[in-house]
């Protein structure tokens, strides 16, 4: 349509009007502005650009198609009469001596995520926060984020957040709240906070506990209640079954030669999986042959990122797993019975691996597993001498590790039997993600006074007397603990957007000090806890460095328990419960960049799933996109099925988040909510459900099979070997295996003579060895280049607009395949195929090697895309940017341009970094050092997989990587002679392992 727009630059307006009256069925319009105020020119204007694009998939849509022409042609001819209104502007008289437009600022600070601190660094222009990087300087993120980290950003300019506190549903103020609020808690203050309750989530920051134990000693008969759904319960209990105390304990896999993981995905979610990916992965780096690779092996019932990455996956139904942590942890020496069980000679070997590794040897239990596997991997631990080594245990970094499940239980039993009459609710939403049994929505209704504090309207709110809109992180000061205990004082990068309050303005309002701010009472906090010398050096160094030098947790050494427990092994299908890992437990679920990405294994937008293995399937004859229904007992769901390679038979995974119904404009009725079926007797797994096909077929929007790099023959595909691994030994015995897995051809076979780049050769090498497929990068691309959300039906139509995406692969068998991420942004091939069928130029090749789009050039041809063999260039069908929501055009990053319908897109080697490095280079005199530019993908990768630099330099670590045997292009015999190119995988499996 907009390829027809610009090839023709008259337009016959008379023509236009018949036909739009014989549409409507009327006369004539006598002029243009009399078209414009008529109801149906409105509707046109209102429907030029859908949401949904209803007009492209409707059979019946040729005529909505020409309304829609006809509205978009008269508005342009309107608009182009409008005069904008007079405007006073104001000039910059003292402009603040930090403060260069077009240079941004950089605080570091810390998001918080499930109660724990991710340390970042958050780039602001002119007083806009607009992208979030990793703090180098903080032990949890050392400089790299996560993709809900890359999100959060999104989330602090979400337009749904809520704005205004409400009574009722009606608008009020903070004042009024305060005001109507004296009078209960003097009630409660008498009668020593009887029938007051607080419930919160998982609480690691220092201030907000020291506030809310002020208020148990002010109402010594209130309770302090906590409940996180994806909470860490098994782990405590673990630690208490097997120390008698509250321990917290993390890994240096940085020690570690053998790992095994006892359905614990460390590598993909966890308040330490950023760190542990990026240690995991220096052991798994062996260029030039160099280094000692670590091994790891996985036990798990679904596919996770950590599963993706082992030398030996054994996929066992959840309710096997006791059964073989007690089998392995028999055969370390630890005295408990070791069964026997189907997987005796994988559980052989992997523990023959463990004891010969001795002190380097590591077992992990998933926050999932059972209290039982937690206390059985400490004891395996302890008898392998990891403690001290790959294994440190600390006093708990939670303020308060409580059972939240009994927690919570016991609150809900208070509210039915009347015991609650003020319930201040700090975040959380209980009446969507509390265990179904409590029926804690019915119960809640039973409270005098309940009151919620949160950043959304959600389910709870809306049963809520009292609504007070909660801070973002950027928006407030606080403070918050990293997975090891250390400390960070959070800034905020922007006065509130919405006038919101924090969790500590809320809790100080009870204690009396309604006008408390968040920065005094962070600062009166800290000067307490401050030990000697002067207090304002100690608070602007921590401040500024984003971490409290001294604070992380101290080490133990606890004396271990030995567990005893025969774990009967179950019948029949098993449920298990994840969180989502797009929207998490459901805080995401509004986020559209979260909703859009696909997921690692699936690569479903929009939707979750039943995901069930391939055997199950069969056995009770699903398809992907059947309806499943669910059912334990008189407790039922339904979701539409996915049948997933390497998931265990007999178990069903369902992931929680979805089905929302109070989440915001994104997020309401995607998905099914899985909240219904778990309850408190089964928060991880359920067994014995019967699982039955339900009515009617589901239609997802998943991206595996889009943007295919086809190929003609199969025969054609096993030469060519887009991802390529092998195996450690083969690598040190033969290490050019790579380049004899696809065709090679010199410069004697290209139509191109070599170009001599004189000055920088931008290039970039990807370590398919080292990538998770976690996702990061796809977001962290999106934030950084102002990349749109389309929706789910142009996702179904293969219109997303990612820059880069992650190719899954799977190989092997079906029940247990080998996975293969492979990240796959824009190629910048030297002899590009796109360049030379533009038939405007708008793709060009720079000086340095980059392929560039100039946007106001291009006229939509899309002959660059169908001349691309790797499928990663874009076009804007539709206005899928949002050009209206205030709050949305400050998120936008000034550097990068914000591009309207009708144009191609794609990688630009974030440009726009090496063009501010180059001025800052130009006003030293002095070449780009090699690291300076950091393209957004390679920052924010927890792995460190990506290198990016000047490959004419020889010492620049990309160029290293390049020069390595495993480096190797993809559809090199096409001779386009891509500037990224790949390191293949390696795996290092156990030689002892019989056939898995």
């Amino acid at each position: 349509m907009s390829d027809t727009r610009k090839r023709r630059p008259a337009v016959d307006l008379q023509r236009i009007r018949g036909k739009l009256d014989r549409l409507e069925g009327r006369k004539y319009w006598r002029s243009l502005e009399e078209l414009a105020g008529t109801p149906e020119f409105e509707s046109f204007l209102h429907r030029e650009f859908p949401e949904n694009a209803s007009e492209w998939t409707d059979p019946k849509g040729r005529r909505d198609f020409l309304r829609l022409m006809g509205a978009s042609l008269a508005l342009a001819g309107l608009g182009a009469c409008t005069k904008q209104p007079l405007e006073k502007i104001v000039p910059y008289v003292r402009q603040p001596e930090e403060i260069v437009p077009g240079r941004p600022l950089f605080y570091a600070t810390a998001l918080e995520q499930a109660g724990y601190g991710l340390g970042v660094l958050v780039e602001s222009h002119l007083g806009r926060p607009t992208k979030i990087e990793g703090n180098p300087d903080h032990p949890a993120s050392l400089g790299a984020t996560n993709a809900l980290g890359q999100a959060s950003i999104l989330g602090l300019y979400d337009p749904d957040r809520s704005q205004v506190v409400r009574k009722a549903g009606r608008i009020s103020t903070w004042d009024t709240f305060l005001q109507e609020l004296s009078g209960p808690l003097e009630t409660q203050r008498a009668r020593g906070g009887r029938g007051l309750r607080i419930l919160t989530g998982s609480i690691t920051s220092p201030t907000l506990a020291a506030l809310l134990e002020q208020l148990e000693r002010q109402f010594p008969e209130a309770r302090w209640h906590q409940w996180q759904p994806a909470g860490r319960d098994n782990v405590h209990e673990g630690a208490r079954l097997s120390f008698g105390l509250d321990v917290d304990t993390h890994y240096d896999l940085s020690q570690a030669d053998v790992i095994v993981s006892l359905g614990a995905d460390f590598l993909g979610s966890g308040a330490g999986s950023v760190r542990y990916a990026n240690d995991f992965a220096l052991r798994r780096r062996v260029l030039g042959g160099e280094g000692a690779m670590n091994r790891l092996y996985v036990l798990e019932p679904t596919p996770s990122i950590t599963g993706s990455m082992a030398d030996h996956r054994l996929p066992l139904p959840a309710g096997r797993l006791e059964n073989a942590a007690l089998s392995l942890a028999a055969q370390l020496g630890v005295p408990v019975p070791g069964g026997q069980t189907e997987h005796e000679a994988w559980l052989t070997a992997a523990a023959r691996d463990l004891q010969s590794r001795g002190a380097r040897g590591l077992v992990i239990a998933g926050d999932e597993a059972p209290p039982n596997v937690h206390a059985l991997a400490h004891a395996c631990n302890h008898f392998l001498g990891a403690v001290g080594n790959a294994v440190v245990h600390t006093e708990a970094v939670e303020a308060r590790p409580v059972r939240q499940l009994e927690s919570i239980r016991e609150l809900a039993a208070d509210m039915e039997e009347g015991r609650v009459e003020l319930l201040l609710m700090l975040g959380g939403n209980p009446v969507y993600d509390a265990p179904a049994d409590l029926e804690f929505a019915s119960r809640l209704d039973r409270v005098p006074l309940r009151i919620h504090c949160s950043a959304y309207e959600d389910e709870t709110s809306a049963r809520c007397h009292w609504h007070l809109p909660a801070t973002h992180s950027l928006e407030s000061w606080g403070d918050v603990r990293a997975y090891d205990g250390t400390a960070t004082i959070q800034q905020p990068l922007i006065a509130p957007l919405f006038g919101g309050k924090s969790n500590l303005e809320v809790t100080a309002a009870l204690l009396g000090r309604g006008g408390a701010s968040s920065h005094d009472l962070v600062k009166e906090h800290w000067r307490g806890r401050h030990g000697g010398g002067e207090f304002e050096p100690f608070w602007l160094r921590s401040v500024h460095d984003g971490v409290v030098e001294g604070t992380r947790a101290a080490a133990l050494v606890p004396a271990i328990q030995t567990v005893y427990r025969t774990v009967p092994e179950t019948e029949g299908y098993e449920v298990i419960f994840r969180a989502d890992p797009s929207v998490g437990d459901g805080e995401f679920s509004n986020n559209g960049w979260m909703q859009e990405l696909p997921k690692p294994f699936t690569k479903l937008t929009w939707d979750n799933a039943v995901l069930i293995a391939p055997a199950t399937a069969q056995e009770l004859g699903l398809a992907t996109g059947d309806r499943v229904a669910l059912t334990l007992g008189e407790r039922s769901l339904q979701g539409p099925a996915w049948i997933v390679p390497g998931q265990a038979a007999g178990t069903v995974c369902v992931h929680l988040g979805y089905g929302r119904t109070h989440a915001g404009r994104v997020g309401n009725g995607a998905g099914f909510d899985a909240y219904p079926l778990r309850t408190s007797s089964g928060l991880w797994q359920v067994s014995g459900v019967e699982v039955s096909r339900g009515p009617g077929t589901h239609r997802f929007a998943s991206t595996q099979s889009h943007f295919a790099i086809e190929v003609e023959a199969s025969a054609e595909a096993e030469r060519r070997h887009l991802v390529r691994e092998g195996t450690l030994e083969e690598y040190r015995e033969h290490p050019e295996f790579v380049h004899e897995m696809g065709h090679e051809f010199g410069d004697e076979y290209s139509l191109f003579p070599r170009w001599k780049y004189e000055g920088y050769a931008w290039g970039m090498t990807i370590d398919l060895g080292a990538c998770t497929g976690c996702n990061a990068c796809v977001v962290a691309c999106q934030s950084e280049n102002n990349i749109p959300v389309v929706g789910k039906d142009q996702v179904e139509l293969g219109r997303e607009m990612h820059w880069i995406r992650v190719d899954g692969y799977f190989h092997g068998d079906l029940d247990n395949p080998h996975f293969v991420h492979q990240p796959m942004p824009c190629q910048h091939c030297e002899n590009a195929p796109c360049e030379v069928v533009c038939p405007v130029a708008a793709t060009t090749h720079s000086a340095e090697g980059i392929n560039e789009m100039t946007y106001n050039r291009c006229v939509g041809t899309r002959y660059c895309s169908n001349n691309c063999p790797y499928k990663v260039r874009r076009f804007n069908f539709l206005l899928y940017q949002d050009w209206d929501t205030p709050s949305l055009k400050l998120m936008r990053n000034p550097d990068v341009s914000v591009r309207s319908r009708g144009v191609m897109e794609k990688c630009s080697y974030c440009v726009q970094r090496i063009n501010a490095a180059r001025i800052q280079a130009k006003i030293e005199n002095r070449r780009i050092r090699d690291g300076e530019v950091r393209t957004a993908c390679q920052a924010v990768c927890p792995s460190r997989a990506i290198s990016f630099g000047d490959i004419n330099d020889p010492d620049s670590e990309v160029s290293r990587w390049k020069a390595d045997p495993l480096e190797y292009g993809i559809l090199s015999e096409l001779q386009t002679r891509p500037r990224t190119t790949y390191l293949a995988r390696l795996r290092n499996p156990n030689p002892e392992m019989p056939n898995e």
